[in-house]
């Protein structure tokens, strides 16, 4: 499911690039080794290979200042070569994440994580918006659901998923609740939704009984979980044996929202491409 619309993005951006000709790489940023983040290196990595970008990735010390990660990262602001820059998470103590995603300039934002990316989407541009959040909505597309009036509710109101994800669906048409931690009752909010997303970090937080027969349930949620043997397996937020057997439509984990995510890092890449020519800094 999600790499059929992975593949199907990175297939539309391959013919921007051919078609494009040269049009710059991505700089991926890692500070520190952290062996999590590798994974989603090697995957960005391998999509931007088959979409035809240039990938490099820099691994910076962990114990580099936050004034010298300020600075390159402006320098590859100004570096005609660098098409976008990501900022791979986590980050050590000492360093301001936020202070360095506002660092990157927005048009070679292409994870949608400056403030500007995230405060362009409620003037509905979403064209550089949040990876995960875009590619939650893409899947809610991909059911062919007209998102005109459908009742979405939003379980988890992050800056980066769910806040954005609610206003890109708003700014779509939907009628959107957003369900968090103080909510009284998310499965009385939950029952009521044609589709229901769910990205809080609390694995089967949404069973069968929350979800209305027939809806779309996105699955945003990565987790582990250790079995009674050691075995560690990648869960959602979702009881997804018990919901399927409730929900028209869901998304597995792995292999629903992650693989969708990447394509769109590289789909805002394009965006970046467009924007910045548009902007005249290529020309």
């Amino acid at each position: 499911m999600g790499r059929l619309v992975r593949d199907r993005i990175l297939s539309e951006v391959a013919s921007y690039v051919n078609k494009a000709g040269r049009i710059g790489k991505l700089v991926s940023i890692s500070i520190g080794e952290v062996p999590e983040i590798m994974i989603y290196v090697r995957n960005q990595a391998a999509a931007a290979r088959a979409a035809g970008l240039g990938f490099d990735q820099q691994l910076w010390s962990a114990d580099i200042p936050q004034e010298a990660c300020k600075a390159a990262i402006q320098a590859m602001n100004d570096d005609p070569e660098v098409l976008g820059v990501i900022l791979q998470r986590p980050v050590p103590a000492h360093i301001n994440v936020r202070s360095l995603q506002s660092a990157i300039h927005p048009l070679k934002d292409v994870e949608g994580m400056n403030p500007a990316s995230i405060g362009n989407i409620v003037y509905n541009d979403v064209a550089m918006a949040p990876c995960t959040a875009a590619a939650a909505v893409e899947l809610i597309r991909e059911t062919g659901l007209t998102l005109e009036g459908l009742e979405v509710v939003m379980v988890g109101h992050s800056e980066i998923v769910g806040k954005p994800a609610a206003n890109m669906l708003m700014a779509a048409g939907a009628t959107v609740t957003v369900c968090h931690h103080m909510t009284r009752s998310v499965a009385m909010h939950s029952r009521r939704a044609d589709v229901v997303l769910v990205a809080v970090g609390k694995p089967h937080l949404i069973g069968a009984d929350m979800i209305k027969p027939g809806a779309v349930v996105i699955d945003i949620g990565i987790n582990q979980m250790t079995g009674a043997d050691g075995a560690v397996t990648i869960v959602g937020d979702v009881d997804t044996d018990a919901v399927s057997q409730v929900a028209g439509w869901i998304t597995p984990v792995p292999g629903g929202v992650g693989p969708v995510t990447v394509a769109i890092l590289m789909r805002n890449a394009v965006n970046a491409h467009r924007r910045q020519t548009d902007a005249g800094w290529i020309g």
